[in-house]
């Protein structure tokens, strides 16, 4: 009989679980930070519940890598849960967000933002001082507005230099010859779906951080609706035929090896209209993990 999302967990004292991390105290190697977006998204979502679905999902996670040598990284990491920011929409909200992120950032080698719709990647990568960005997305992001559609333009037209963007999973009918046409015009590099299966994720990371990384700190855009729908049901744009979930799993961590990325988010997931065992919710937890192990392993 499959277990439910909210199945009871069981105890054992030599099972520890990720998660339930104490707030910020004193320097950090990385700090989770809340940001229930979800009022300009394109798609009606409850977006807003992701945050905490995560930290649950978490919880029924080990914080082991296997190794060899086995790692916990409850031990080998000094993790911290910032909690939320209050209603992070709109100019006010993005205000606070940047503010919030900036002061992470001052005592955090990594400040992971668990959205919440994309819109939360214009003021977190803005907040973290970056000069640099990677998507890890099947949609360009380029639409003109306010929306969870822009935030790669607004970017852009905030002095982000568009030739240290690399988009990673751009994906067939998923996207209009406009913004195919704007993302080639600034000089965006865009790697598609199909050249991500072709080289894998490795090689494919490494030509992402060489192009993103060479002006300085690089933020990380973790949009869960690059996966298939099989296994992202909770993404509304998410598509059959994405990358499957070990896919995302390894440009994630390959990625948070290089200490040049310095912020993430994990966006685009609605933990309301997730299925029923949870696995974009568990998923979106997982992608947390990995960026906590690929800078324990870095």
């Amino acid at each position: 009989m499959a277990l439910s999302a909210d199945s009871p967990l069981s105890a054992d004292p030599l099972w520890p679980r990720a998660g339930d991390w104490p707030a910020p105290d004193g320097r950090v190697d990385a700090a989770i930070l809340g940001l229930p977006a979800f009022r300009t998204s394109l798609s009606p979502t409850g977006a807003h519940a992701t945050p905490a679905a995560v930290r649950e999902a978490l919880r029924r996670f080990s914080p082991t890598l296997l190794g060899p040598p086995p790692v916990d990284l409850n031990e080998a990491l000094r993790i911290a849960d910032a909690g939320d920011v209050d209603d992070p929409d709109g100019p006010e909200g993005e205000d606070r967000v940047r503010e919030r992120v900036r002061a992470l950032r001052a005592d955090a080698d990594l400040v992971i933002a668990l959205g919440g719709d994309n819109s939360v990647t214009y003021a977190t990568a803005q907040g973290a001082g970056v000069t640099g960005l990677i998507t890890l997305d099947a949609h360009f992001d380029l639409r003109d507005g306010v929306s969870n559609g822009s935030p790669v333009r607004r970017l852009v037209e905030d002095g982000l230099d568009p030739r240290r963007i690399v988009q990673i999973g751009i994906a067939d009918f998923a996207n209009s010859v406009a913004y195919a046409s704007r993302a080639a015009d600034l000089g965006i590099t865009v790697i598609t779906l199909d050249e991500v299966r072709r080289r894998g994720a490795e090689d494919v990371m490494i030509q992402a951080l060489a192009i993103a990384g060479a002006g300085g700190d690089v933020h990380l855009d973790i949009d869960v609706d690059v996966c298939d729908r099989s296994v992202a049901p909770g993404c509304p744009a998410s598509v059959p035929g994405g990358l499957e979930a070990w896919e995302l799993r390894a440009l994630v961590r390959a990625a948070a090896g290089d200490r040049r990325i310095v912020s993430a988010d994990v966006v685009e997931v609605d933990a309301t209209a997730d299925a029923s065992d949870g696995r974009t919710v568990r998923l979106a937890a997982l992608c947390v993990l990995e960026l906590l192990a690929g800078r324990a392993l870095a």
